[in-house]
C-alpha cells in the first residue's frame, strides 16, 4: 500500500519546537517558468530529536537544508530555530546567527589542512570567544565522546576519512548549537566508517543533541528517530521509529524508498 500523504506533521506538548518550518515555499525560474523547489512545507522537529530528511532526487531535501541552514533564503513562509524567526534576520545578522546556533557536518568533512584536529576543533570556539582556559577541556571533551582523542595532534591527511568526519562532527557540536545540520555526512566513506559516524552521530543525540540529517541512503537513515520524505517539493509522509528496532525501522524506510523508486543499503 502506498503511504499516506502528508502536508505536514508537528511535534506533540507545548515546549518550543528547536526547528518549526512554517508553508515553507521556494521559487526559482521566472513567472512564465516556475519551478516550487518546496511547496508549502510545514513541521517541527522537537529539541533533542533525530529527523532524517529523504526524498529522490530533485524532491526539494537539499533546498530545505540551505533554507534551515540560511544558505538560502525561502520565497515565503518562516522558519523559526528556538523560537526566533530566522527568514526575519538581516544579512548582518545571519553569520552570526550560523555561528553560535548552527553546527555543519558535510559529506566532505571540510577541514582545514593546515591545522591539527585539536586546532579544528578549537577554531570553533574561538570564533565563538570561548574562553581560552574552557578551550582545550572542552576539546578533549567532544573528542573523547566521538572517539579521535587520539588523532587530536594529527593533522587531516595523516587521518582516516571516517576520523576526519568524527572530527567534524566534533567541531560541529563543541560549541552547543540549537541544530546539527548533517547533508549526505557518509556519502563519501566506506561501509565501516559510516557505521562509525552514524553510531557517533546516535550517541550525540542520546546526550541530547538536535540532529536534521539530510541522505538519500536508508542504511543512515535508520539510526535516526523519525524519517521524513519529499516528493516533488511537499511532504510525502513520515515514520517514526518509536521501540521499533533499527532493522524494523530500516525495513519500514526502505518500503518507503521503494515506492518513491529510491535504492537502499542492507542491514547486516
Amino acid at each position: 500500500m502506498a503511504p499516506a500523504h502528508i502536508r505536514s506533521t508537528r511535534v506533540e506538548g507545548s515546549q518550543v519546537p528547536a526547528l518549526s518550518c512554517q508553508n515553507v515555499e521556494k521559487l526559482y525560474g521566472t513567472r512564465s517558468n516556475v519551478t516550487r523547489a518546496l511547496d508549502g512545507v510545514s513541521f517541527d522537529v522537537a529539541s533533542g530529536e533525530y529527523l532524517a530528511v529523504m526524498g529522490p532526487s530533485g524532491s526539494g531535501k537539499t533546498t530545505l537544508l540551505n533554507c534551515v541552514s540560511t544558505i538560502d533564503r525561502p520565497t515565503s513562509g518562516h522558519i523559526f530555530v528556538d523560537g526566533q524567526d530566522i527568514t526575519a534576520l538581516r544579512a548582518h545578522q545571519l553569520s552570526k546567527f550560523r555561528r553560535e546556533r548552527l553546527g555543519f557536518v558535510f559529506q566532505d568533512s571540510n577541514l582545514l589542512d593546515t591545522l591539527t584536529a585539536r586546532e579544528n576543533i578549537a577554531l570553533a570556539l574561538t570564533i565563538n570567544h570561548a574562553p581560552a582556559r574552557e578551550v582545550p577541556g572542552r576539546v578533549e571533551e567532544v573528542a573523547a565522546r566521538l572517539g579521535v582523542a587520539e588523532v587530536l595532534d594529527k593533522f587531516p591527511h595523516e587521518m582516516s576519512g571516517g576520523q576526519k568526519q568524527r572530527v567534524a562532527a566534533a567541531r560541529a557540536i563543541v560549541t552547543n548549537p540549537s541544530l546539527v545540520l548533517a547533508d549526505e555526512p557518509t556519502g563519501a566513506l566506506d561501509s565501516k566508517n559510516s557505521r562509525r559516524l552514524l553510531e557517533s552521530l546516535e550517541a550525540l543525540n542520546a546526550d541530547g543533541a538536535t540532529i536534521i540529517m539530510v541522505t538519500h541512503d536508508s542504511f543512515a537513515a535508520s539510526y535516526a528517530r523519525r524519517a521524513l520524505f519529499l516528493k516533488d517539493g511537499r511532504i510525502f509522509t513520515e515514520i517514526v521509529r518509536g521501540d521499533k528496532t533499527r532493522k524494523a525501522f530500516f525495513n519500514e524506510i526502505m518500503d518507503v524508498v521503494s515506492f518513491l523508486g529510491g535504492e537502499g543499503a542492507d542491514v547486516r
